[in-house]
């Protein structure tokens, strides 16, 4: 999974693979494997190169706070796949939603030529037996929506757009 983190003001890709307690990690070139564990809520027991940190993280209005080895982290992370008010005030023109991955069309929740606003749901597509609740990414007109519910859809599959 690939995920945008913000690092005391600067912004970089991750890519994470999280098999049970072993999580495998890419910034950049730097390449690493962890061992996590929760000890407490907010402190976890981190394992990386033979070495054993504690760190603490404290959830803020703006992202977290994460404290190692007597430093300090402003981190945020976010999903590029997901909406935000930040990725929607960067969308104009039309917009397509796609498809995230191979699943089912469970329900479309407007009809072509609703007017919606950024971030109102568009449809539910379910994959690996979990709902995903597609969301426009600006407000505007429902130009076109070719899912329909029971479909089968791919991954990448347009669905709808907004104009």
């Amino acid at each position: 999974m690939k995920l945008l983190l913000t690092w005391n003001g600067e912004e970089r890709e991750v890519e994470l693979a999280v098999q049970a307690e072993a999580c495998r990690f890419r910034i950049g070139a730097a390449e690493g494997v962890a061992e996590v564990r929760a000890v407490y809520p907010g402190v976890y027991s981190i394992l990386m190169d033979g070495r054993s940190y504690d760190a603490f993280v404290e959830r803020t209005a703006a992202g977290m706070v994460v404290a190692v080895a007597g430093e300090r982290f402003e981190i945020s992370v976010r999903d590029p796949r997901r909406w935000s008010p930040k990725s929607a005030a960067a969308v104009s023109g039309m917009a397509t939603l796609t498809s995230p991955m191979p699943g089912k069309v469970v329900r479309v929740l407007v009809s072509s030529g609703d007017t919606v606003e950024a971030g109102q749901g568009i449809l539910v597509v379910e994959a690996m037996k979990m709902q995903n609740e597609l969301k426009s990414p600006r407000a505007g007109k429902v130009v076109s929506l070719t899912a329909r519910e029971g479909a089968t859809v791919a991954a990448g599959q347009a669905l709808a757009t907004i104009g």
